[in-house]
């Protein structure tokens, strides 16, 4: 174990006690559930991570997404509004939030969230030939900070 994980190892409990602003009792029930710590003991490793989604496609979109644009999120699912466009359609987030959950479930199996086969979502705007406006396909991927 190197001195990083030596370090989280000891500090852990206290950090998330404060971060999630329990009481002594909500900490304890939150430390008996041994998925907790087996979450936490991943969160140094999935740290290093950023789970990026990327428009691979798109036509007609009223929110004006265009083909590269990318969303970013760090491994525990939260956008990095930083590194995000300034504005993000929210149909947009909603087809893509199982694949970002996905990705982060994988990472706690040990497994690459790489291997994903339907790492694809669409907005649910059909586009204009079906009487919508616009769409936009999005493919999800993990990187190495």
């Amino acid at each position: 174990m190197g001195i990083k994980e030596m370090t989280w190892d000891t500090l852990k409990w206290k950090f998330m006690k404060r971060r999630l602003g329990y009481t002594g009792e909500e900490m304890k029930l939150f430390r008996d559930n041994p998925r907790n710590e087996e979450v936490l003991s991943k969160a140094p490793e999935i740290n290093t991570k950023r789970i990026v989604v990327e428009v691979v496609e798109s036509k007609g979109c009223n929110s004006q997404h265009a083909k590269g644009d990318t969303f970013v999120f760090d491994g525990a699912g939260n956008l990095l509004t930083e590194h995000s466009p300034k504005k993000i359609c929210i149909y947009a987030l909603n087809a893509i939030s199982m694949h970002v959950f996905t990705a982060g479930e994988l990472m706690l199996a040990d497994v690459d969230p790489n291997t994903m086969r339907f790492k694809h979502a669409a907005c649910f705007d059909v586009g204009v030939e079906c009487g919508g406006w616009g769409q936009i396909v999005m493919e999800l991927r993990v990187e190495d900070i």
